[in-house]
């Protein structure tokens, strides 16, 4: 047992076992800077072998992960292990999901990783039906259901992973809505604005057509602003918007000049 050698198993009696149980549930709930996801990791390995009587202990003694703010949904630990345990054995699984807007669906997903972003987790994974990536809020995830099917896992980059999470995060129901018209075939559009081309739909074979919106028309001009300065592009929004858009925009030129 030479310092740098893999960890040996653990002999923990039912007091230090429960007693790591509670503590990595803690750590994983107070959703550190550093440390949530692998407490995350090593309490889904610790409560797949806790007997039951031990498991009824830990959960009497340390309530689930549970966070509860106006607007936000509520999760529990166990559907956290449980989707730990899905990205660890590459397993396949049945969710339940909840929308922001709309009905329950349920969908077929091959979990990659677990993310916790702001106050936050996010599931990234692989959409069976879908053929493609998706990231899930765990909040609004209802339900578990290991299908025991093993995949192959596919490459996602640490980077991608971070994209698609910020998208997640800042991707949702809009107040103002606005449309940009790009000059640039939807391939080259999608290639140069990655996930954040979310949306975006062909307008001919040299135009892309991309949602803009968001709270204010503050959010429609940041949203703007992301258009690589090369390419043209007309904006279509309601004229309240296009007055509110062009006053923020003289009153910065304005700036610049002072």
């Amino acid at each position: 047992l030479e310092a740098g050698a893999s960890l040996p198993p653990l002999l923990l009696s039912d007091e230090e076992a429960v007693a790591f149980a509670i503590g990595l549930r803690m750590v994983a709930a107070g959703r550190l800077r550093r440390g949530a996801e692998s407490a995350l990791s090593a309490l889904a390995k610790l409560e797949q072998v806790l007997p039951s009587r031990l498991r009824r202990r830990v959960k009497a003694m340390a309530p689930d992960a549970r966070r509860t703010s106006p607007g936000d949904g509520e999760f529990s630990s166990s559907v956290l292990t449980d989707l730990a345990l899905a990205c660890r054995d590459r397993e396949r699984v049945r969710i339940g999901y909840e929308p922001a807007e709309g009905k329950r669906q349920e969908r077929r997903v091959e979990p990659s990783a677990l993310v916790p972003s702001g106050r936050d987790w996010y599931l990234v994974c692989w959409d069976v039906d879908r053929a493609d990536w998706r990231t899930f809020r765990v909040d609004r995830i209802t339900g578990v259901e290991r299908l025991r099917v093993r995949f192959a896992p596919r490459s996602l980059p640490p980077e991608r992973v971070d994209e698609l999470v910020a998208v997640a995060r800042t991707w949702g129901p809009r107040t103002e809505e606005a449309a940009a018209v790009v000059e640039l075939p939807i391939e080259r559009f999608r290639a140069v604005f990655g996930e954040w081309a979310q949306g975006a739909t062909a307008e001919g074979p040299e135009r892309t057509r991309w949602p803009v919106g968001g709270a204010s028309a503050r959010d429609i001009a940041y949203g703007l602003s992301w258009i690589p300065a090369e390419a043209d592009y007309r904006v279509e929004l309601a004229e309240s918007d296009r007055a509110e858009l062009r006053v923020l925009l003289e009153g910065m030129l304005e700036a610049l000049d002072r």
